[in-house]
């Protein structure tokens, strides 16, 4: 996708990556302290965990990433264009049944719900990890 990028939130950052090892290594030193320590057992336990992190981290960056884009709100894999957005204000109000964007049954934990009504008269919810950004965004591409 080409153009600015109005809003954008990564869904993830790659730091959890290093838990792994940093385990391996507290594991190490303690082992150290007590007798000999097994390098390669450390070595496969922090790849392993490393490993399953990056998996994760991967996926978090599919799944809860959102950027706004002069074209486009994406919302994890979910892609609305925004000539369909109405409305993007506090006023617009949630219907208990309304669809959440990006696939999910619900609005991913420790994100705040936006809703966003479209032209076709629907309400969806949109999410950001800051809501007020996003909403503010979108309210610009709105209006202009």
């Amino acid at each position: 996708m080409s153009g600015p990028v109005f809003y954008a939130e990564p869904g993830s950052t790659w730091w959890p990556v290093l838990w792994g090892p940093i385990f391996a290594l507290v594991g190490a030193i303690v082992e150290w302290t007590t007798g000999p320590v097994h390098v390669v057992a450390w070595v496969i336990v922090a790849f392993l965990f490393a490993g399953a992190a990056a998996v994760w981290v991967q996926a978090r960056r599919k799944i809860c990433s959102v950027e706004l884009t002069h074209l486009v709100l994406r919302q994890g894999r979910e892609e609305l264009p925004l000539e369909q957005i109405a409305a993007a204000d506090d006023e617009v109000g949630t219907p208990m049944a309304a669809r959440v964007l990006g696939g999910g049954l619900t609005v991913p934990r420790k994100f705040e719900s936006v809703p966003v009504k479209l032209h076709d008269g629907t309400t969806v919810l949109a999410w950001a990890k800051d809501g007020e950004a996003l909403r503010a965004a979108l309210r610009e591409r709105i209006d202009s």
